[in-house]
């Protein structure tokens, strides 16, 4: 008898929600994560959550919204919130505007072991952080066990199991089960996508990560650091398809690719700035004299790092790349201290320092990196932009049902500068379902992707891969993975069979998992 029911590789976003799911229904879990937070995109990674504007009332499952609600709960009764903050129903604690719910990656993470903290204590459930899958055995179209690898001792050991779900950053678990998969930019011929590749498709072309990292600003203060190794390089470094320099306020808008240029704090003539985008404190929501200083999370165009993938890349090579990654947010962080202009018309802002506290590092970088762009599995059934494109769907205002959806989501198609050196594409996607059918690799049995590395194409990918849509994921391959076990078929079977697929969205409806979008009003 195998010692787990499943292996969850990568306790990310889609990990932590793929485990109270099958957790829910009774399952021995094992859930490794390299980092020593769980969390992902929520924590590790720290970004805050990336939502569609209707998240307050629909369109995400049962347990994100109760994650939501705890997170609420937190700062209600364990921070010194002033009154009107307490009393508000849809309290923003950081007040950024890139979300409805911008907070503390710390507290992110206190709320998902709260939320997990029952299975911990009945044993449904252990968790490994620091912990790496190193090696999948296979025998046929099955996994067949795994080695696991202590990140802090080296040590190796084996894990048996009978399914195994992958929810790392980057599909990992992929390569090394033989799973089919893609990685890159698709081509026009291949998926018929109107903002598809023209000639072939790119294998090697990604949209860029971002070391992010947790900020304040001291005014008065000088927390100026020693310049960075690699701070002259990236001072001069002005990509082709960019306004220009990469470290300066002008930058190319996402959505129209029009010169747009920022600043730290609103302008007369802009009321948005970068240090309030990604705000997680703000210090006036709390009572004067108990929160020193805001802090911003700073994952901003100007850390974008699209020099090179790391994927299918030698690994020596993926650590260089990570690293000048790091390079590239230090190097932001100086720039700003020293020579970033001013709206009173000086330079720099010394008082910016790093906020260590904020993200469990000893320097103030995030933990890992945020990747936005994993291996994806080539799946029963792949979404494209055909399907939620709101261009290729005029007059809709939510895109095509599917009849085995087993969720929702809505994102614009958001892709960030590529590495094949290629501007943002960010076109408007319409509210969509989820097939089952991204969760069903062609061939392997036992395998269920549960995170970024579903079915879906490079440009499709860019609405799938925020936090609601990844924890949704991680919710419905869970819930197939316990059904697949408890029925005895592999996920190929379940989704050949209508009755199958109604029988898992049963599943789905008890579990809070809502798969389809009511009337829309416009927000």
């Amino acid at each position: 008898m195998p010692e787990y029911d499943v292996l969850i590789a990568g306790g990310g976003t889609g990990g932590c929600a793929a485990a109270m799911a099958l957790c829910d229904l009774g399952k021995r879990v094992l859930m490794t994560e390299e980092a020593a937070w769980i969390g992902g995109q929520l924590t590790a990674q720290a970004v805050p959550p990336d939502e569609h504007p209707w998240i307050e009332v629909t369109g995400c499952t049962a347990r994100y919204r109760r994650y939501r609600d705890l997170v609420r709960e937190h700062y209600r009764d364990f921070t010194p919130l002033t009154l009107s903050s307490r009393k508000d129903a849809r309290l923003n604690p950081g007040g950024g505007w890139v979300s409805r719910l911008c907070h503390e990656p710390k507290v992110g993470l206190g709320v998902l072991y709260r939320m997990l903290s029952p299975y911990l204590a009945s044993g449904h459930l252990t968790i490994r952080c620091r912990t790496r899958v190193v090696a999948l055995g296979t025998r046929g179209d099955r996994i067949e066990g795994a080695t696991v690898r202590d990140l802090r001792t080296g040590e190796e050991s084996e894990v048996g199991f009978r399914t195994v779900l992958d929810a790392t950053e980057t599909g990992d678990l992929l390569p090394m089960g033989g799973v089919e998969y893609v990685t890159g930019a698709e081509s026009k011929r291949e998926t018929g996508e109107p903002h598809a590749l023209d000639g072939d498709a790119d294998p090697t072309d990604m949209q860029g990560i971002t070391w992010c990292f947790a900020m304040s600003v001291e005014e008065g203060a000088d927390h100026t650091i020693d310049k960075p190794a690699h701070y002259e390089r990236w001072r001069a470094y002005r990509p082709e398809f960019w306004p220009g320099p990469l470290l300066g306020w002008v930058t190319s808008h996402p959505h129209t690719l029009v010169e747009t240029t920022w600043s730290l704090h609103p302008r007369p003539d802009m009321s948005l700035g970068l240090f309030d985008y990604r705000q997680v404190v703000r210090k006036d929501a709390f009572l004067p004299g108990t929160v020193a200083l805001d802090a911003t999370i700073v994952n901003w165009p100007q850390n974008d790092y699209f020099v090179g993938p790391i994927l299918d890349v030698p690994e020596g090579l993926a650590r260089e790349r990570l690293e000048d990654s790091r390079q590239l947010s230090l190097s932001l962080l100086y720039w700003l201290q020293t020579e970033a202009p001013r709206l009173d018309g000086g330079v720099g802002y010394p008082g910016a320092h790093l906020r260590p506290d904020l993200t469990g590092t000893r320097d103030g970088l995030a933990m890992t990196p945020y990747i936005r762009e994993s291996r994806r599995i080539r799946a029963a059934f792949t979404v494209t932009e055909l399907h939620v494109g709101s261009g290729c769907l005029p007059g809709r205002d939510r895109a095509p049902g599917f009849a085995d959806s087993v969720g929702v989501g809505c994102y614009r198609c958001d892709l960030h500068p590529s590495t094949s050196g290629r501007n943002s594409i960010d076109i408007g996607a319409l509210p969509f379902e989820i097939p089952l059918g991204v969760l069903v690799p062609q061939r392997v049995e036992n395998l269920i992707p549960a995170a970024k590395n579903v079915g879906t194409t490079h440009i499709s990918n860019g609405c799938f891969r925020l936090h609601p849509v990844e924890w949704n994921l991680g919710e419905a391959a869970g819930i197939l993975a316990a059904y697949c076990l408890d029925a005895g078929v592999p996920p190929q079977d379940v989704h050949a069979s209508p009755d199958r697929v109604r029988e898992v969205q049963a599943v789905c409806d008890r579990q809070g998992v809502q798969r389809a979008w009511p009337e829309l009003r416009p927000v």
